[in-house]
């Protein structure tokens, strides 16, 4: 994603920043979840990083596509991986607020979205083949 852009703004660092963060804190809340023989209110807390992470992918992902070589090119497939970012938001928004009520559905979820994703996206990978069948 990162290689394909014209040029890299503060904005995009920022951006990227902003994920490493978040992912930074998966350990932590998984670690704690572990320990505590998966309360509710742990489940709560890694739903909630998982969701802050997903939404600062979103918002990496739309400062990239503003910013990239050829957006025209790019758009479709872009905008058919941000399903994923889209179904992802929604499903940590729902394990989030199933925690405390329903901690076995938010773990369901949270597996689910990462059944989602490692299914490979090849748009992005076919719009960059069509580019070098074309000489471009």
């Amino acid at each position: 994603m990162m290689h394909s852009m014209s040029k890299i703004t503060s904005g995009i660092m920022l951006a990227n920043l902003n994920l490493l963060f978040w992912l930074s804190l998966i350990p932590f809340a998984t670690a704690w979840m572990g320990e505590n023989h998966f309360a509710d209110n742990t489940i709560a807390l890694y739903c909630a990083v998982l969701l802050m992470a997903a939404m600062a992918y979103y918002i990496l992902q739309t400062l990239v596509v503003k910013h990239h070589l050829h957006p025209e090119e790019f758009t479709k497939a872009h905008q058919l991986q941000n399903r994923k970012g889209q179904l992802s938001l929604v499903a940590y928004i729902s394990a989030l607020v199933a925690a405390y009520a329903y901690p076995l559905i938010s773990g369901i979820l949270v597996l689910g979205v990462a059944v989602i994703w490692l299914i490979p996206d090849k748009n992005i990978e076919r719009v960059y083949q069509l580019r070098e069948k074309n000489g471009g």
